[in-house]
């Protein structure tokens, strides 16, 4: 065969050969396109080079866990804002609490207030109608106008008052004092002195009589009746009764 026709076959062959390899390269080119296109999530891949399906499968794992790690740091904030809003519910309901008990409290307080003024006022008031028979009585009857009859007027307002005494030591100390004379007055003692002599039937300074005065009887410290219930009411205060003085009070 000549040497041109051999040249020519040969490069007719290098030809067709080089041709299929580009058109190879090609097909591997547009594969690898193809593979880069393939969304993340997909499930296979069926062509390919193995490189190119790697990076796929690599993709897809880390979009898969990307929800798990903001599940992840999410989680422990919602934890923790519950937690304050249960916190936050529990304070409330302790001060509420407070508030409760404290008005109860109070409202116990007034109602203990209340009642022990309505018992203490009904106490005085019964006292009072207690006292208002006696006294009745007291001036109902009729006395003998002189020592025997004050002594005795006087010792029914006293016994109406509770004050003690009796008639023995009631006349005793009355003869002591001024001989039963109702405007007896002690000019020489030191009382007399320091000008507030001891007058009537029990030689009582103004002072203590005004102070131990009797209502219900006269303010004149000459009256035999009043002069004898307050002298008697202050020997009670300090003596324990006017049974008990035998001498200069």
């Amino acid at each position: 065969m000549p040497k041109n026709i051999l040249s020519r076959a040969r490069n007719r062959a290098l030809t067709k050969q080089h041709k299929i390899a580009v058109a190879g390269v090609a097909a591997l080119g547009t594969a690898a396109i193809a593979l880069s296109a393939v969304p993340g999530n997909a499930d296979t891949v069926t062509t390919g080079s193995p490189a190119a399906a790697a990076q796929v499968a690599k993709v897809a794992t880390q979009d898969a866990t990307l929800p798990n790690v903001k599940g992840s740091v999410t989680d422990p904030a919602a934890a923790q804002a519950v937690k304050l809003d249960a916190i936050a519910a529990q304070q409330k309901a302790a001060a509420a609490k407070q508030r409760t008990d404290a008005a109860a409290k109070k409202a116990a307080v007034d109602a203990a207030v209340k009642k022990a003024a309505q018992e203490r006022a009904a106490k005085q008031s019964a006292n009072r109608s207690a006292q208002r028979p006696q006294m009745q009585d007291v001036a109902a009857k009729t006395y003998a106008n002189n020592l025997d009859g004050w002594i005795r007027q006087s010792l029914d307002i006293m016994h109406s008052k509770g004050i003690p005494g009796s008639y023995n030591g009631l006349y005793r100390n009355i003869m002591r004092e001024s001989s039963g004379n109702p405007m007896a007055i002690n000019n020489w003692d030191i009382n007399a002195i320091n000008g507030i002599p001891s007058k009537g039937l029990l030689q009582v300074i103004q002072p203590t009589f005004n102070t131990y005065h009797v209502p219900g009887t006269s303010w004149n410290i000459y009256d035999p009746v009043a002069n004898i219930t307050a002298a008697c009411n202050y020997a009670a205060h300090r003596y324990g009764s006017m049974d008990n003085v035998n001498s200069a009070y």
